[in-house]
């Protein structure tokens, strides 16, 4: 296995989306893997669908590389973390190659991320309208951004023999390398819905034989050996390695002082190994890798409950994830699963700590469409043809079992749903011009906004230190217990970061 800091990389770009990147990317990891390469997928942006799709091709977890989410300089570190023991990795861009945060002239875009990586990248181009002027188009991006180098092209729906020829032509013209065709023929069905690709979960069988006839496509299309070639010119990376356990446990930079002391005793992993469970399965499948490995490294015990199968929590559960997905497609059996919401609204009532992110907003609500949740939040969720989509600078307007006042944290948003009432009093961001978002209610804190904590692994931190507080098998006297009140987790005494971003800017959109 090649070292994450040396490793074989590439980046799958295109003009605009719709392009093909998804059907390039997956199948070269699927046709790489089927070669016996380890290979470590990645996804530039905030999308959570796409990356099922890579890892059912690569039988490895597909990561999230989100400069806007988590901070450019975690890039190369997170990148090196997720391709650990990999032989290749493909990281497959977002939208148009130069498109990103919108104002923000190309942060977390698709070449953003390539250069952070120093990574080549392949240029998939959809060819059906064109002939000699793809080498313009292919030129234009070649230079349009200096450092990042396109260092090859793969033409999709393609026509012809003759159509081939004539881009073939055009594109020696610049010297740039035809590194495989795609014939127009070739297009294969995968499963979509309003917010495009059905995730792995849903339609695993239908998934499946999508991934392995992207592989076969890929390998009879592609020069494997050319794009192996080019992934191995990409030079090592200088950046040190993400570490959950280092980044759940701050405090080092004021050591040798009380009050360093103190703040690493408040830091560091928390005692009894609270159980938190993450929901999973058909209804919930978004979700990034990173959140459970930070919640296990801040000493939590982490497992998963599928809503939709498991008619109870899992026994001694101290707290529960419910991240998003899409719940009106499951409405009526989340609704059917009463039990369950039972033991949710259990947990809740005893001062379990619950964190909710979109479709978790909604199984928390009363009703979706008409169709009994678990009632927690005394509002109800319907869906709507208006599509919210885009970054957002959210500042925490009160104190939760995830952040201080004043937090300001990244995230974005992904929903054709809405929430009445959306906010009140009991707000969990203010999103600044476009007004107040999610419900803190007790030990509860839900929102639309979905959070990579790998950007603020402070969130995972304290929401641990909160499980472990109420965690109903540990007492004062347990071992590794320790009396905590709720107002000291209130004044952010775990926290000694939340609230040092002055950056509010709000309302971002993708570009």
């Amino acid at each position: 296995m090649v070292s994450g800091r040396a490793l074989p990389r590439v980046v799958i770009a295109a003009p605009a989306s719709g392009h093909g990147k998804t059907t390039v990317a997956t199948g070269l990891i699927a046709a790489f893997t089927e070669r016996g390469d380890t290979v470590s997928p990645h996804k530039v942006g905030p999308d959570y669908i796409d990356p099922g799709y890579h890892a059912l091709a690569a039988g490895r977890p597909g990561r999230n590389l989100d400069p806007f989410l988590v901070g450019e300089e975690r890039i190369g570190p997170l990148f090196a973390h997720g391709a650990r023991g990999a032989d290749l990795a493909i990281v497959e861009g977002v939208m148009g190659m130069f498109d990103g945060a919108a104002g923000r002239g190309g942060y977390a875009s698709t070449a953003h991320v390539a250069r952070l990586l120093a990574a080549p990248v392949i240029l998939v181009v959809d060819a059906r309208a064109q002939s000699r002027s793809v080498a313009a188009l292919v030129r234009g991006f070649a230079a349009f951004e200096p450092g990042v180098g396109v260092a090859g092209v793969i033409l999709n729906r393609v026509g012809p023999d003759r159509h081939e020829v004539m881009l073939r032509e055009a594109l020696d013209e610049i010297g740039m390398p035809v590194l495989g065709v795609l014939r127009r023929h070739d297009a294969i069905a995968k499963p979509a819905r309003h917010l495009g690709l059905v995730p792995v979960a849903e339609r695993h069988a239908d998934a499946v034989r999508t991934v392995a006839a992207l592989g076969e496509l890929i390998a009879r299309s592609v020069d494997l050996a050319a794009v192996r070639r080019l992934a191995a010119s990409a030079g090592p990376l200088t950046d040190a390695v993400w570490d959950p356990v280092r980044e759940t446990a701050v405090g080092s930079d004021v050591a040798g002082s009380e009050a360093g002391a103190k703040a690493r005793c408040e830091t560091d992993p928390v005692g009894g190994r609270p159980r938190i469970a993450i929901a999973g399965g058909s209804a919930f499948t978004f979700a990034y890798a990173e959140t459970a490995e930070l919640l296990t490294a801040a000493g939590a015990e982490v497992v998963t409950v599928d809503p939709l199968r498991d008619e109870r929590l899992p026994a001694g559960t101290a707290g529960l994830v419910v991240g998003g997905g899409f719940p009106e497609v499951y409405a009526a059996e989340l609704s059917a699963n009463a039990s369950l919401r039972a033991d949710v609204v259990a947990l809740a009532a005893r001062g379990g700590p619950i964190a909710a992110e979109c479709a978790g907003l909604l199984y928390l609500a009363r009703s979706l469409d008409g169709a009994p949740m678990c009632g927690v939040l005394d509002a109800d969720a319907r869906m709507t043809e208006r599509l919210t989509l885009g970054y957002r600078e959210a500042t925490a307007v009160r104190d939760s079992v995830l952040a201080r006042a004043g937090r300001v944290v990244r995230g974005h948003e992904f929903h054709r749903t809405t929430l009445t009432p959306r906010a009140g009093r009991d707000a969990a961001w203010s999103l600044g011009e476009t007004g107040l978002e999610g419900h803190v209610q007790g030990s509860v804190h839900a929102s639309y906004l979905h959070a990579h904590w790998a950007g603020t692994p402070d969130l995972a931190r304290r929401f641990a230190r909160a499980c472990a507080d109420a965690d109903p098998t540990r007492g004062p006297n347990a071992p590794g217990g320790r009396a905590r009140s709720g107002r000291a987790l209130a004044a952010g005494a775990d926290d000694p970061s939340a609230g040092t971003n002055t950056d509010t800017r709000d309302g971002v959109t993708l570009g």
